[in-house]
């Protein structure tokens, strides 16, 4: 079956960065968008980045726009985020996403992962 695992999450001062990486397996990694959400503690689980089959676009959130890089690596069935400039309110649980449509990622994936958690201290 689908699996994605997400690693890399942890606590982080403000200002700091993180990289997050997503390990895909059971799925044909070069045929699926790719993407990051987040769910902070009281909200609803928000879209925070996509990118497509091949890497070569790529989407972002306003709030992550400028500071986070989404990327892929289909060689290894691994996308990863790289968060810079972290801030409080990056705090969240962050999951990885799949879909076999762009399209379908950013409003429902039809895989998801289990979550890791990014804590940022002021």
């Amino acid at each position: 079956q689908v699996q994605l695992v997400e690693s890399g999450g942890g606590l982080v001062q403000a200002g700091g960065s993180l990289r997050l990486s997503c390990a895909a397996s059971g799925l044909t990694f070069s045929a699926y968008a790719m993407g990051w959400f987040r769910q902070a503690p009281g909200k609803e689980r928000e879209f925070v980045a996509a990118v497509s089959y091949s890497g070569a676009a790529r989407y972002y959130a306003d709030p992550v726009n400028g500071r986070f890089t989404i990327s892929r690596e289909n060689a290894k069935n691994t996308v990863y985020l790289q968060m810079n400039s972290l801030k409080r309110e990056d705090t969240a649980v962050y999951y990885c996403a799949a879909d076999d449509r762009l399209s379908g990622l950013r409003v429902m994936p039809v895989y998801w992962g289990q979550g890791t958690q990014v804590t940022v201290s002021s």
